[in-house]
C-alpha cells in the first residue's frame, strides 16, 4: 500500500541529477593524482601500547598521507587470534571527531576483525594539519584551499584515507583480500570515495555519507558544507570556482568507478547529509549495492544500522 514514506523512498530511488563534471574529465584527473601518489612513502611508525582490555592488542600508528603531516591512528587486534591473517576494517570518523579509543571498536574484535581507526587531519584527534593556506577561509576546515582542487582540504583528506588503506593492507596480521572501508558522515563520504579510488578494499560501508551531490549540499546542508556556503556568501564572485573544486571530490561524479559491494545507510529526516545527496551518488553505482533508508532518523547511526553493517561484513568475510 502506498503512503508518504513509500512514495518518498520511491522518488529518491529515481533521483538522478545531472553530473557536475564529465566522467572523462574526473577520471583523467584522478588517474593522474593516483599515479603521482603511488610512490609517496608512508614513513610509518607502529608502537604497541597497554590498555585496560587484556583481550585487545593495541598499537599507536603514525603515517604520512597527502603531505608530511603525521596522521595518527589505532591498529587493533583480538589477542586470542594472534598469528592469524585477519580481515580488517579501516574506519573514518565524522566531522570534528577523532579516531576515538580502542574500546570503541570492541565489537569488531569480537567478530575476529582487525581495526585501523584513523584521525582526519586537523580535527578532534591527535593529528595536526600541515596543509598550506594561501587565501582566507571560514570556520572549520572545509574551505581551506577551496579555490584550487590541487591544494584543497578535500584532496588532502582523500589521499590521507587512501594511504590509510595502503598501510592496513601492508600489515602482516591483515588478510589483504578482506579489507572493509567504513565510516560515518564525513567518514562515510571518505569510505565512499575510497571505494571509488582505491584497489585495496573488498567491500565498503558508508553510513549517512557526506561528499555526495555537493552542489545540492552547499545550498541546503546545515553542517560542514555550510562552511563553504558561508565562504561564497563572503566572496560571491568565487561561487563557480568553489563548485568546480567540490565537483572533483563529489561521490556522485565518482560512483561509476566503484566495483565492490557497497552498503549505505540514510536518514530521511537528515538535514546534514540529506537523502537527495546520498541517493544521487548511490543511484549511479553499478556494483552490488544495498541502501537502508530510515524514515524517522536524522543525522545519526544507531543500533540497527550498526547491526546491519556487521551482518554485511560477516556475510562477505566469513560466509555467514
Amino acid at each position: 500500500m502506498s503512503n508518504a514514506v513509500t512514495r518518498r523512498i520511491a522518488d529518491l530511488e529515481r533521483y538522478l541529477p545531472e553530473l557536475t563534471l564529465p566522467r572523462e574529465q574526473i577520471d583523467a584527473y584522478w588517474d593522474d593524482v593516483l599515479a603521482k601518489a603511488a610512490d609517496k612513502p608512508l614513513r610509518d611508525r607502529r608502537t604497541e601500547v597497554e590498555t585496560p582490555f587484556p583481550q585487545l592488542l593495541a598499537y599507536r600508528v603514525e603515517y604520512e598521507g597527502f603531505d608530511d603531516t603525521r596522521i595518527h591512528g589505532w591498529f587493533l587486534l583480538p589477542r586470542s587470534m594472534a598469528g592469524q591473517k585477519l580481515p580488517c576494517v579501516v574506519v573514518f570518523h565524522g566531522y570534528t571527531g577523532s579516531k576515538g579509543y580502542p574500546e570503541d571498536f570492541a565489537a569488531f574484535a569480537l567478530m575476529g576483525v582487525a581495526v585501523f581507526a584513523v584521525d582526519i587531519r586537523g580535527q578532534g584527534g591527535d593529528t595536526g594539519n600541515g596543509l598550506a593556506q594561501s587565501y582566507g577561509m571560514t570556520r572549520g576546515w572545509i574551505t581551506q584551499g577551496i579555490l584550487d582542487k590541487e591544494t584543497c582540504y578535500y584532496k588532502a583528506i582523500t589521499l590521507d584515507a587512501l594511504k590509510a588503506l595502503e598501510w592496513a593492507a601492508a600489515q602482516d596480521e591483515v588478510d589483504e583480500t578482506r579489507i572493509c572501508v567504513d565510516g560515518v558522515s564525513q567518514g562515510g563520504g571518505l569510505a565512499f570515495i575510497s571505494a571509488a579510488l582505491s584497489p585495496v578494499p573488498a567491500i565498503a560501508v558508508a553510513h549517512i555519507p557526506n561528499m555526495c551531490h555537493m552542489d545540492f549540499g552547499i545550498l541546503n546542508s546545515t553542517s560542514s558544507l555550510s562552511e563553504a556556503a558561508e565562504f561564497v556568501h563572503r566572496f560571491p564572485d568565487r561561487l563557480e570556482t568553489v563548485l568546480d573544486t567540490l565537483s572533483y571530490f563529489d561521490n556522485m561524479n565518482l560512483a561509476h568507478r566503484i566495483r565492490i559491494p557497497l552498503f549505505v545507510t540514510c536518514g530521511l529526516k537528515d538535514m546534514v547529509t540529506m537523502p537527495e545527496t546520498i541517493y544521487a551518488a548511490f543511484n549511479r553505482v553499478n556494483a552490488p549495492k544495498t541502501i537502508r533508508p530510515y524514515p524517522f532518523s536524522g543525522h545519526t547511526v544507531g543500533g540497527d544500522q550498526n547491526r546491519q553493517a556487521a551482518e554485511f561484513i560477516s556475510a562477505h568475510f566469513f560466509n555467514f
